[in-house]
């Protein structure tokens, strides 16, 4: 039996990190995101840095307001994330680690060693009627730490895997951790540093239900347009999971 289709979620971050070069108006994030769904995209996500180095606060207001498939708001779990997320609503928060001297997120979210931290901003984005997944490592303690949490899914760091995707220890642990995750009744996602020529294993696991794929597609998009570049890596997810 086939596994079903999985969920596309286009990272417009890296529009804005554009935009932001010039401290200008264009290119809008947007637009971009407005782009994305007319190629088939079947969500939207955007990280709100506290550095604001990308996306701004006038960003997420606007992909609220015109993102008409799923909007997915990626942040850290802290005070002023919080307050602004259970204002606009998103459908979706994921909560993400986040240093600010980083370049990119470099690891999963740290749910074990403060979980009375983690829980009490479940609770204030749930009571708010969003949903919550946490983005974490992919490994078996931080899958059950995360369904102890109480969260309906979780999406797993995918970069330890990226940056070496022919090992089978890296795709092992992916395929393990959606397998555990599956099995405890979690919503399993993926995501970071996906590209075209690396995502077939990913997108192969039959639990990951969704991918959250981001410079990658913009990158691509420089050169052959953003419709072509989501449209490439929808083609390169189902030749995956149909083999």
């Amino acid at each position: 039996m086939r596994a079903k289709q999985q969920r596309l979620y286009i990272n417009i971050d890296h529009v804005a990190t554009l935009r932001q070069a010039r401290r200008g108006a264009e290119p809008d994030p947007v637009e971009a995101a407005i782009a994305c769904e007319a190629a088939g995209a079947d969500g939207i996500t955007a990280h709100l840095r506290e550095d604001r180095r990308h996306i701004q606060d006038a960003d997420i207001q606007g992909l609220k307001n015109k993102v008409r498939t799923y909007f997915n708001l990626e942040m850290a779990c802290v005070a002023e994330m919080l307050e602004l997320a259970c204002r606009i609503k998103p459908e979706q928060v994921t909560l993400v680690p986040e240093r600010r001297e980083e370049i990119t997120t470099e690891g999963g979210l740290d749910i074990i060693s403060e979980p009375s931290r983690i829980r009490s901003a479940i609770k204030a984005l749930t009571d708010a009627g969003i949903r919550v997944s946490l983005f974490i490592d992919p490994t078996r303690a931080a899958v059950e730490q995360s369904k102890k949490l109480g969260v309906p899914a979780i999406e797993l760091h995918t970069g330890t895997y990226s940056h070496r995707p022919d090992s089978e220890k890296t795709i092992g642990a992916l395929r393990e951790s959606s397998r555990r995750g599956a099995d405890l009744g979690l919503a399993v996602h993926a995501g970071h540093g996906l590209t075209v020529k690396n995502v077939g294993p990913v997108a192969a696991i039959p639990e990951i239900e969704e991918l959250n794929i981001g410079h990658s597609i913009i990158s691509r998009a420089v050169f052959i347009g953003l419709d072509r570049a989501v449209k490439e890596m929808r083609e390169a997810m189902l030749a995956a999971r149909s083999s």
